[in-house]
């Protein structure tokens, strides 16, 4: 089993980090089930913990595991899933008080999906409760977000990262020196589950290949990091544009934050002008203009402006 399904948190009390979050959802779920929301909008960058977040949620709502229902749109975007979710909302639990639906990647959802979906949301069975994940929240209708309660989900400091990594190699009995642990803080941006996935890489090989394993890691668990250190190291507009070609895929505004992580680290292990100055191109967020907007702060570092 992967680290980062072997330590995923089934509680609020396992979580690292978001500290703001898990202290708002304990207060509110102590309360009578009346009083939940029967719709909460997580949203945050790949791997931050969204999905488990949910789960977690939906265990301190009574929810049995025969009530629980994942849905990714990735696969299920059509209206139809969400007729099939209106139809057996109406069922009462299986097993525990309450029925919970998670929706993974909720965006990609098609506008008629969405508009069926705010049908549900605005009327509600007691016992039905839908949690929403998204990376992209501006591509939700305005309607359904309005119906939500909306939490940010945020990537986790270094202090929070070390704490994470230092607990799960403490619990795989075994030992690594501050470089490694520092490389993969720098380049998991945050996001537990990169970090994890680096960290089982870098425990499986000796001691002397283990900060080579994690730098070479971080390339397949992140695909901007390369962007990110093409930055840094005043690559040439013809290198870095070749880089952007193989992000158009991807979601500009994470690349932005994760191009932010990078720089603050390399900034805050030693400085260096260049991180400063891709800082101060990429303050903006990227929701409204997306990639067009990320190539344009990218072009801005390689000329200087």
């Amino acid at each position: 089993m992967s680290l980062y399904k072997k330590y995923r948190p089934e509680e609020f009390a396992g979580i690292v980090g978001n500290e703001d979050i898990v202290e708002y959802l304990e207060s509110t779920l102590q309360k009578e089930s009346e009083e939940w929301p029967h719709a909460i909008l997580l949203h945050g960058s790949t791997g931050c913990g969204k999905t488990t977040l949910a789960r977690i949620i939906a265990g301190a709502m009574d929810c049995d595991s025969l009530d629980l229902k994942e849905i990714n749109t990735a696969n299920f975007r059509g209206i139809d899933t969400v007729r099939d979710m209106i139809k057996h909302a109406g069922y009462k639990a299986i097993a525990g008080d309450s029925r919970v639906w998670v929706i993974d990647e909720v965006h990609k959802m098609t506008n008629d999906a969405q508009n069926a979906l705010l049908k549900l949301l605005e009327d509600s069975p007691s016992h039905a409760y839908f949690i929403l994940c998204t990376t992209e929240p501006e591509k939700l209708l305005p309607t359904i977000k309005g119906r939500c309660m909306q939490l940010q989900v945020k990537s986790l400091t270094d202090r929070q990262m070390f704490k994470l990594l230092k607990s799960v190699t403490k619990k795989e009995e075994k030992k690594l020196k501050t470089p490694v642990y520092d490389q993969i803080i720098q380049d998991s941006f945050g996001l537990p589950r990169n970090a994890l996935q680096i960290l089982e890489r870098v425990l499986g090989v000796p001691k002397d290949q283990q900060l080579e394993i994690a730098r070479q890691s971080a390339i397949q668990y992140s695909e901007s990091i390369e962007l990110c250190r093409a930055l840094i190291g005043s690559n040439g507009w013809k290198k870095i544009s070749s880089i952007l070609k193989g992000l158009k895929d991807q979601e500009a505004e994470s690349i932005r934050r994760h191009v932010l992580g990078y720089c603050q680290s390399v900034l805050l292990n030693g400085g260096n002008d260049k991180a400063a100055q891709v800082i101060e191109e990429f303050w903006e967020p990227l929701y409204n203009i997306g990639f067009p907007g990320l190539v344009f702060a990218c072009y801005s570092v390689t000329k200087g402006k």
